[in-house]
């Protein structure tokens, strides 16, 4: 049981993924960036500066993400996936190279397999996290655009969420978790549900997702144009 929630910073992700990993009981992944940001001694003033310096925090983030999600052994809810390979197309001269390594290529197919929510982004969340340069509007846009690219091109199945509010969110969220056969425990810990409650056998986490897209009964997007 792999969960993912991917998309641009300031998009809400780390709050649904801490909801969650305390609602299902599951070790939570959280963001890297942070981690190796601190493990190498320097600050965003200097990763704006210093092209050679981004590319090797970038890559170092990729691997940490890649690493840490191994050691849980196939069974977490992450803030992030491949997330960071948006912002290196962004910010850095190596994407190509990275994109094309066949690391990269292996974890998206590693990706395919679990369970991936793509938060889009709204301006009333937009903040600086501390993290992510040029916290704008524009620079949201871009990122999310780049991620939306990536899903598509590796053909990674995903159920988008637009809406900013938290209740409609969670709803999502529980609703395709419940049809992945996640159910909870009297005492609130996670476990699969029987057969016999999941009527027909629940099928593979994409195929499931699509068919949560096609048969989810809360209009998920609030009108807002997002894609622009």
């Amino acid at each position: 049981m792999r969960i993912y929630f991917v998309g641009s910073h300031a998009t809400g992700k780390t709050t649904l993924c801490r909801y969650v990993s305390r609602r299902y009981g599951l070790p939570m992944i959280s963001e890297v960036a942070r981690a190796v940001l601190a493990e190498m001694e320097t600050g965003l003033d200097a990763l704006r500066t210093d092209m050679d310096l981004v590319a090797e925090y970038q890559e170092r983030v990729f691997a940490r993400q890649v690493a840490v999600e191994k050691l849980h052994e196939g069974r977490f809810v992450s803030d992030r996936a491949f997330d960071n390979l948006a912002y290196v197309a962004e910010h850095t001269t190596n994407a190509a190279a990275m994109m094309n390594d066949q690391r990269f290529l292996d974890y998206m197919k590693w990706v395919r397999e679990g369970i991936v929510f793509f938060l889009r982004p709204h301006q009333s969340l937009l903040k600086d996290d501390g993290v992510r340069a040029g916290v704008s509007w524009d620079s949201v846009l871009r990122i999310d655009g780049m991620v939306k690219l990536m899903l598509e091109q590796h053909r990674i199945s995903y159920l988008p969420i637009e809406s900013v509010s938290m209740q409609e969110r969670v709803r999502a969220v529980e609703f395709v978790l419940s049809r992945c056969g996640l159910g909870l425990t009297d005492s609130g810990e996670t476990k699969p549900r029987s057969r016999a409650r999941t009527i027909p056998p629940v099928p593979a986490a994409p195929d499931v997702l699509r068919a949560s897209i096609e048969s989810w009964p809360y209009a998920l997007v609030d009108g807002g144009d997002h894609d622009a």
